[in-house]
């Protein structure tokens, strides 16, 4: 019996999401004039787009408030990347921007969204266009936004990669606003890590059906950029932080 109730509200949360995309693709198509992201219709309507699409899922999505002080109303938010499922797990929690990579915009249907959306896009290959992508991300935070990405600079895998980029910290620097880190752990790694040779379909399909769907977010105190020297010292403040949470969390 609860299965099948778990399956009738599955079947629920997809009919839902289905017709709210449906809806904010048809509004995309609306002209709009972009002095800045966040201005286009579909952006009121995006953090609950993602909500939908989380309760399509079925993902048990619990935020965990570590954070000691009260988080700032302005931040640059980073996360470890293991999956593509914080893509709108984010956006479902917190109000932000968020930077992603040039290719999510060609994608069907979701592509055309994201970018109503004011979704902010960088070709991780191209270093002139990190360069811009920075530009962008100081403009976007002086205008008053929240913007979120991941200083791993994509999905590396279920384990803290190797080093972070530095761009968030430069953002955060260059505008004296501060950084929220948040940690991701899914408990079921398998189903929600996404690596070669899996698709975004693929991993779809294996978080619909993963027989743990717990994701949890841990939000931690915010970094002040005036406390550290420069944009390096920030990023290895930081990259100390997610060494710790990757021990704590994932070994």
């Amino acid at each position: 019996m609860l299965l099948l109730l778990r399956w009738m509200r599955k079947l629920i949360g997809w009919a839902d999401f289905i017709l709210f995309t449906a809806l904010l693709y048809v509004l995309s198509w609306v002209p709009w004039r972009r002095t800045y992201p966040g201005m286009h219709p579909v952006a009121r309507l995006f953090h609950a787009w993602c909500r939908s699409f989380v309760r399509a899922l079925d993902i048990d999505l619990r935020l965990h408030q570590k954070n000691r002080r009260r988080l700032p109303t302005r931040f640059i938010l980073i996360a470890n990347h293991p999956s593509a499922f914080e893509d709108i797990g984010i956006p479902a929690l917190f109000d932000v921007v968020s930077l992603a990579k040039v290719q999510v915009q060609d994608w069907f249907i979701v592509g055309r969204i994201t970018k109503a959306a004011g979704t902010l896009y960088v070709d991780r290959d191209d270093p002139a266009s990190r360069q811009q992508a920075i530009r962008t991300m100081v403009e976007a935070v002086k205008a008053g936004h929240n913007i979120a990405l991941y200083p791993e600079g994509g999905c590396k895998g279920r384990r803290l990669f190797s080093e972070f980029k530095s761009g968030a910290f430069e953002v955060s620097i260059r505008t004296g606003v501060p950084i929220v880190p948040v940690f991701l752990h899914y408990e079921a790694q398998d189903d929600f890590e996404w690596q070669p040779p899996y698709t975004l379909p693929d991993k779809i399909r294996h978080m619909i059906g993963t027989v743990n769907n717990r994701a949890n977010f841990y939000v931690y105190d915010p970094l002040d950029p005036a406390d550290y020297e420069d944009k390096y010292a920030m990023k290895a403040a930081a990259y100390a932080l997610y060494t710790r949470w990757n021990a704590q969390y994932l070994e």
